[in-house]
C-alpha cells in the first residue's frame, strides 16, 4: 500500500497530469450537453407534432369534410421513434435520420428516406457525444500517462536501482500502470454520473453495461499500451508507435473497412428503388385506368366489391398510389437486403476490432444502431398499411370526414428493440487485452 501511495503522490504531482485529466473531463461533460440537447430537440419535436397533429386534422376536416380523397392527399400522421435516454451518449443513425415521420397514405416508398433538413457541414463533422469522447479521446490520455512509464526511468538511470532493489519487475511496473487506470476510472465513473443527473437516465442494466463496456476499453488500451512499452525504447519512440496504433486503429482501419464495404457491396438498389416507385406512379397517368384498378384488385381482393367505377377519381388515384410501392417491391427488398448484408458485414469485422466494436455496441445499447434504423423503417410501413387499409374503404364508399373520429389518431410510438448478448459485448474487449496481457509479461519478464 505504500507503494501505491508514492505511486499516486508521485502521478498527481505533475501538472501535465492534471491539465490532461481536467481537460479530459471537460470535453467529456460537453459532450454530455451536447447529447442533452439533442434529445430536448427531438423531444421538442413530438411535443410539436402532437399539438400540430390535432389542429392539422381539425382543420382539413374544416377545408375538406366532403371530399375524404382529397383531405387524405394532405392529412399527415406521426409516427415516432421514441429515443431511449442513453441515446445522448452515444447518437447513432438519430444524427441523420429523424425520430418523428410524419407520412401520408399514398406512396410510401416516396416518403421512407425523408429527412429533416440539416447544415450538411454540421451532418459531415458529426456531434461530439460522450462515446466519441470514449473511444477517440481517452486512447491518447492512456498514452500521455504511460508512455514513459518506464523510459523515464531508464532515461534518468533509475531503472537499474529499481532492478536492484525490487523484488520483481513486474511488482513495480504495475502498480504504476494501475494507479494511472484507477484516475482514468475515477474520471470515467464520475462522466457517467453526470451523465445520469443531466440525461436523467436509470440505473438500469444498459447504463451498467455502458459504463462496464468502456472501462473494458480504457483496459484494453493499458494492457495495449503496456505491450509497446515492454520493448523498453525511449520515449520518444514509444510515443510515436502508441500515435501511430491510435491513428492504425482509430482513424485508418474504419475508413478502410467502410471503403472496402461500399465498394464490395454497393448498392444500386438505392436508385433502382427510387425509379422504379416513380414510375410505378407516375405513368400510370397515362396507362389505362382499369388496368391500374385491376393490379390494385389484385393486391387487395377484398376491395373487389367497389367495381370498376369510370367516373370516379379518388379509387383510381390511391390504386395509383398503391402501384408506386408495388411495383418497386422487388428492388425495395433487394434494397433492404443489401443494407443489412453491410450491417452484417461490418459487426464481424468490428468483433475483432475493439473501437469499432465497442462503437457499434454503444449503438444498440442506445437504439440507434443501423438495424434498428431499419426496424423502425420496417415498422413504419406496417403503420402506413394501418393506414390504408383503415381509410381505403371510406375514400371508396364517399364518406364524410366527419364521420371519422379523428381523435384516435394521435401519434404512435415506435421503441427500439435491443438484440445484444451480454456475452458478445464483452468478449472483444476481455480477449483483446487477455492477449496483449498474455503477450507482454513475458516480455517485461525478459528486462
Amino acid at each position: 500500500m505504500i507503494l501505491y501511495k508514492l505511486f499516486l503522490q508521485q502521478c498527481i504531482r505533475s501538472k501535465e497530469v492534471w491539465i490532461s485529466l481536467l481537460l479530459i473531463t471537460l470535453l467529456g461533460v460537453i459532450g454530455i450537453i451536447i447529447g442533452n440537447k439533442h434529445l430536448e430537440r427531438q423531444q421538442e419535436a413530438i411535443a410539436e407534432v402532437k399539438t400540430y397533429q390535432e389542429q392539422h386534422f381539425d382543420r382539413q376536416v374544416s377545408l375538406h369534410n366532403e371530399n375524404l380523397g382529397l383531405l387524405l392527399y394532405y392529412a399527415k400522421f406521426a409516427y415516432i421513434n421514441n429515443l431511449n435516454p442513453l441515446s445522448g451518449l452515444s447518437i447513432g443513425q438519430a444524427d441523420v435520420n429523424p425520430t418523428v415521420k410524419r407520412i401520408t397514405i399514398k406512396t410510401f416508398e416516396g416518403q421512407k428516406y425523408d429527412t429533416d433538413l440539416v447544415n450538411p457541414m454540421n451532418l459531415q463533422s458529426g456531434n461530439l457525444d460522450l462515446s466519441f469522447v470514449i473511444i477517440y479521446l481517452f486512447p491518447l490520455l492512456v498514452i500521455v500517462l504511460t508512455f514513459n512509464l518506464l523510459s523515464e526511468e531508464t532515461e534518468t538511470g533509475t531503472w537499474r536501482l529499481v532492478v536492484i532493489q525490487a523484488k520483481s519487475k513486474l511488482g513495480f511496473i504495475i502498480p504504476k500502470l494501475l494507479i494511472r487506470l484507477m484516475l482514468l476510472y475515477v474520471v470515467l465513473i464520475f462522466l457517467f454520473f453526470i451523465a445520469k443527473l443531466i440525461l436523467n437516465l436509470s440505473l438500469n442494466f444498459q447504463f451498467f453495461w455502458m459504463l462496464g463496456l468502456s472501462m473494458l476499453y480504457v483496459l484494453f488500451w493499458f494492457t495495449l499500451t503496456f505491450f509497446i512499452i515492454s520493448f523498453k525504447k525511449s520515449s520518444g519512440f514509444n510515443a510515436l508507435l502508441l500515435l501511430s496504433v491510435w491513428l492504425v486503429l482509430i482513424v485508418f482501419i474504419p475508413a478502410g473497412i467502410n471503403s472496402y464495404i461500399s465498394s464490395k457491396y454497393p448498392v444500386p438498389e438505392a436508385l433502382n428503388t427510387a425509379i422504379a416507385q416513380r414510375d410505378g406512379y407516375h405513368v400510370k397517368w397515362d396507362t389505362d385506368k382499369l388496368a391500374t384498378v385491376k393490379k390494385f384488385y389484385k393486391h387487395y381482393p377484398q376491395f373487389k366489391k367497389y367495381g370498376y367505377p369510370t367516373d370516379g377519381f379518388w379509387l383510381w388515384y390511391y390504386a395509383m398510389q398503391q402501384m408506386g410501392d408495388d411495383d418497386s417491391k422487388k428492388e425495395r427488398d433487394a434494397l433492404n437486403e443489401k443494407i443489412k448484408l453491410r450491417e452484417q458485414i461490418s459487426k464481424q469485422i468490428a468483433s475483432v476490432i475493439p473501437n469499432m466494436h465497442l462503437q457499434l455496441v454503444f449503438n444498440q445499447l442506445a437504439g440507434t444502431g443501423m438495424s434498428q434504423q431499419m426496424d423502425y423503417l420496417e415498422a413504419t410501413d406496417v403503420f402506413h398499411e394501418k393506414l390504408r387499409l383503415f381509410f381505403y374503404p371510406k375514400i371508396f364508399e364517399g364518406k364524410h370526414a366527419d364521420t371519422i373520429d379523428w381523435n384516435q389518431f394521435t401519434p404512435e410510438y415506435y421503441k427500439a428493440q435491443i438484440a445484444l448478448q451480454p456475452l458478445q459485448g464483452l468478449a472483444t474487449l476481455i480477449i483483446a487485452s487477455v492477449v496483449m496481457l498474455l503477450i507482454s509479461i513475458p516480455m517485461m519478464r525478459r528486462l
